[in-house]
């Protein structure tokens, strides 16, 4: 599906400041970002978090964005950066852009079908080894995803990125025959490791024979070393 639609987007323009003026916003329920590229410099922002998340819903939407009501800009959105333990949105970056000439963007690689492969039937794991794709196309064009059918694969198939079809207008950037979109290989077989039991001879008294032997033979050597003792004081005398 590509994000052809825009979604306007109104901010506020802000002076470029410290993080001690990014985390007030923040606590307010702001997001800081900053816009660059194209004709004009970089210029910050911030705008309302709920706003900003709704008008970033599809991967590549084009954004309308203006600036305190004025005309609006065509923009997309080029990087984000996200709280680690929360993910919430902290920081934003928006590119001008043109809306008839391409741009390199990522979009993301969906794989279906999995379920019905006859590989993965017989107990193979499918693993998806590359979940984005370098792409280029018109802003408008730019889609929320690239969908895949992998319900052929079989046992050791590899899927390589030769194999994935792009929307019309839309071109991959990498390379088709080296990246590898998803393996599907045998189940792993963990061996028990062999565990070595010893068994104790156990005497009538019930204490293990070893353990008697090994004292009786040290009872030996202190009464050796006891009669040396007397031997030798009886001849002192």
């Amino acid at each position: 599906m590509a994000a052809r639609d825009t979604t306007r987007l109104s901010v506020a323009a802000r002076e470029a400041a410290g993080s001690r003026t990014a985390r007030r916003l923040r606590r307010e329920g702001r997001v800081p970002g900053v816009l660059y590229g194209g004709d004009g410099g970089c210029v910050a922002f911030h705008v309302d978090a709920r706003v900003l998340r709704q008008a970033l819903a599809h991967a590549g939407a084009v954004i309308d964005l203006s600036f305190d009501g004025e005309d609006g800009t065509p923009v997309v959105l080029k990087d984000d950066q996200r709280d680690p333990v929360t993910g919430t949105l902290v920081h934003v970056d928006l590119l001008r852009v043109r809306l008839d000439r391409p741009i390199h963007a990522t979009t993301i690689l969906e794989l279906h079908g999995a379920e019905e492969a006859p590989g993965v039937k017989e107990g193979g794991i499918l693993e998806q080894v590359t979940r984005e794709l370098n792409i280029e196309a018109l802003p408008t064009a730019i889609p929320d995803a690239i969908h895949h059918d992998v319900s052929e694969m079989e046992m050791n198939d590899t899927l390589m990125l030769s194999a994935i079809t792009a929307p019309e207008g839309v071109a991959l950037l990498d390379d088709p025959d080296e990246t590898v979109v998803a393996n599907l290989s045998p189940p792993r077989i963990e061996e028990e490791p062999e565990i070595e039991e010893e068994t104790e001879l156990v005497g009538e008294d019930g204490e293990p024979v070893e353990a008697a032997e090994g004292e009786a033979a040290e009872g030996d050597a202190a009464g050796g070393d006891e009669g040396d003792s007397g031997g030798g004081d009886s001849g002192g005398e």
